[in-house]
């Protein structure tokens, strides 16, 4: 009875938000919930949760994201399919992932099956995935990739990529697998090698895994999302999840290097001070301003709240008297920084480049998404935060805009952001199709 109560409510939303309603009482731009110590305002609940979804309408020719005074930003690739994640191989070349959800074993059916795949296709996330990760190089250095072509094909749902020596390896949706790789090479046939399972099917809720290798190459950490909002799956259904695992590819073994992280995606090294950090996205259905998104340092055994607490030691009352770990909250580590409620927080990267001004050197770049549930939409850009001695050091300052037009509707979405090898920043845009290169304007 309650899941069908929820399923009614799910596409009561929907038809609120398909109504377009123009009512709010949040700030897209709001103090609260971020920065080092945010402000957390009360939890707010509704009988119909919020549900505001940009309508998908692309880029104009001619328009690109919008950078600060004295950046270029140009399309280092367009006409992709849903790319989502970047990396940049030591010959300059770079790959994306173009990928999204794989299909389900049971697809939602009845009603809420269908306001499902409506809001879905509505936010541009509902094509099928791609399952490709593509090449791009840009061999005169103009700052376009001239030459775009398939470099790993019939991929499941492909995210992360990790190039250790002579070892690719790739986080699939279910699985980390691993291709020989040789420098210059424009496509890869050989078949896949499994070095380790991850949480997969049937529900993976949050399918996108992603990788990061240690910096001697001898261990690999992996990103794994909760199966639910905040455990209403069953607790048992989130083993190894909502968590970033060590994965020894040497053995395959794997174990939780760190927990309570309900949906960890960017990982980066912090070049200050060699500490793992990542962006994770937070629980929903609290009001428009709870809970921000975060990024943070990833301590070893470290335990973040979710499900059971949220930025430290506040209570989520929605979790079963069952379930409850009042022991987990009494040791939860509060995140270094909100990065402000809904915004999707998903890409982070660490600015490793000396093209850009001294400010930018060892700060961290982080793509958001945008909002689903949030009305004014919140996210939808390119953020940096400023690092002195390798903490946190200053306000958020929107980096790359314009991502949503003067009517609310999403032109693009970014997602993993990089730093090539000259120093400019990557951007990858999911429904806009592009890679986006910002570099200065000199």
């Amino acid at each position: 009875m309650r899941r069908r109560f929820r399923e009614i409510l799910i596409v009561g939303a929907a038809l609120s938000a398909l109504a377009a309603c123009g009512q709010s009482n949040g700030q897209q731009n709001s103090a609260i919930g971020y920065g080092p110590n945010p402000q957390l305002p009360k939890p707010s609940k509704s009988l119909i949760p919020t549900v505001k979804v940009s309508d998908v309408v692309g880029w104009p020719a001619g328009v690109t994201p919008r950078a600060p005074a004295g950046f270029r930003v140009q399309p280092f690739a367009q006409g992709l399919d849903h790319p989502r994640w970047l990396l940049v191989l030591p010959n300059g070349d770079v790959l994306v992932a173009e990928s999204n959800a794989p299909p389900k074993k049971e697809p939602p059916h009845g009603l809420k099956g269908f306001f499902e795949k409506m809001l879905m296709k509505k936010a541009g996330a509902g094509v099928p995935s791609a399952n490709r990760i593509t090449l791009l190089r840009d061999a005169d250095h103009d700052g376009v990739a001239e030459m775009k072509v398939p470099f790993l094909t019939n991929l499941y749902s492909p995210f992360g990529m990790a190039l250790v020596g002579d070892t690719l390896y790739v986080a699939n949706a279910d699985a980390i697998v691993a291709f020989p790789y040789a420098a210059g090479v424009t496509r890869i046939t050989a078949a896949p090698r499994k070095v380790a399972d991850l949480p997969g099917g049937p529900i993976n809720h949050h399918w996108t895994k992603n990788i990061i290798a240690s910096p001697d190459g001898k261990l690999l950490y992996a990103t794994v999302g909760s199966n639910s909002n905040v455990g209403e799956n069953g607790i048992e259904n989130e083993t190894d999840r909502a968590a970033i695992l060590q994965v020894d590819p040497a053995t395959g073994e794997k174990r939780v290097f760190a927990s309570g992280l309900r949906n960890p995606n960017g990982l980066s090294w912090n070049p200050a001070n060699g500490e793992l950090w990542t962006a994770v996205n937070e629980r929903d259905e609290l009001g428009n301003d709870l809970v921000p998104d975060y990024m943070t340092s990833v301590r070893e055994g470290g335990f973040y709240g979710w499900p059971y607490s949220y930025f430290g030691r506040h209570v989520d009352k929605r979790v079963k008297d069952k379930d409850r770990r009042p022991d987990l909250v009494e040791r939860a580590t509060v995140p270094d920084y909100a990065l402000g409620a809904h915004t999707a927080s998903l890409g982070l990267t660490f600015y490793t480049g000396k093209s850009f001004p001294a400010h930018y050197w060892g700060g961290t770049f982080v793509g958001q998404h945008g909002s689903w549930n949030r009305n004014p939409q919140a996210g939808y850009k390119v953020i940096f935060v400023p690092f002195v001695d390798g903490k946190p050091a200053g306000p958020v300052e929107d980096f790359l805009t314009g991502f949503l037009d003067a009517n609310g509707k999403a032109q693009g979405r970014p997602v993993g952001v990089t730093v090539d090898a000259s120093g400019a920043l990557l951007v990858a845009d999911d429904v806009g199709n592009a890679v986006w290169r910002v570099s200065p304007s000199r």
